[in-house]
């Protein structure tokens, strides 16, 4: 007898699947921390993938296991990026992160806590979510943040487990990779003072967002005109006083 070869199968891409499960944001910090931590994340990626081959994340499906209905088969972080992926799938706009269609796992994912922290430490098998990023999709760091307590506590993913990661002295967590420490900062951001979830390079400089360092520039310029004026003001004084001597300073 011969063999029946039966066709190949096809799983569905990012295109095929569903892109929302229909539930809300759960406040309004969560889309400017996200923001926050890409915008000022942006220049240390740029420098790493001088190919632009890398992907960010806000609250958008990693679909990592084929179930039904499909978004049972899928997480969404607040906050996550890959490394060494195309940013669009040939020049399509990404709807999820597809694991089967990409192959690479997220670097890291962030975690925003809403209520008392039990969902992004549930270790239930297949459907917890720490559980789904250690042995599910298998991210090597793993943070929950919790704004109301003010804290960040991080996870290396070390011998097929995760293990906390200690923070430095500065109270932050180092990504190797990136270059850059995960901390908490208390300061004012979209009109809103509260403990942000902010980057920091690896010698304890914070990494400012685009809108800090253009005020940053334009501090700087401000100064010098002040600077310049200044010793206008003063070489103006001095002028009038050698004319008042009879002495006709030189221009």
């Amino acid at each position: 007898m011969t063999g029946i070869i039966q066709p190949p199968i096809t799983l569905p891409d990012h295109t095929q699947l569903p892109e929302s499960d229909g539930t809300f944001v759960k406040n309004f910090q969560e889309h400017p921390q996200s923001v926050l931590l890409t915008d000022s994340i942006e220049p240390i990626l740029q420098q790493i993938h001088r190919d632009g081959q890398y992907c960010i994340g806000h609250d958008s499906g990693i679909y990592w296991r084929l179930t039904e209905p499909l978004e049972r088969g899928a997480l969404a972080p607040d906050w996550f990026y890959v490394p060494f992926v195309p940013p669009t799938l040939k020049g399509q706009i990404q709807r999820s992160y597809v694991l089967w269609q990409e192959y690479v796992a997220p670097l890291i994912v962030l975690e925003f806590v809403n209520g008392n922290g039990a969902a992004e430490r549930d270790r239930t098998p297949v459907t917890g979510k720490f559980w789904v990023y250690e042995q599910g999709i298998r991210v090597p760091f793993y943070g929950i943040y919790e704004v109301e307590k003010a804290t960040v506590e991080v996870y290396h993913l070390i011998e097929n487990s995760y293990q906390p990661l200690a923070a430095n002295d500065r109270r932050h967590y180092f990504i190797p990779q990136l270059g850059a420490e995960l901390g908490i900062w208390q300061g004012l951001y979209y009109n809103t003072e509260l403990p942000w979830l902010r980057w920091w390079d690896a010698q304890g400089n914070l990494l400012l967002t685009g809108g800090e360092r253009a005020n940053v520039e334009t501090q700087r310029a401000n100064a010098e005109t002040q600077r310049a004026n200044t010793e206008a003001q003063k070489a103006e004084r001095l002028a009038a006083q050698l004319r008042a001597l009879g002495i006709e300073p030189e221009v």
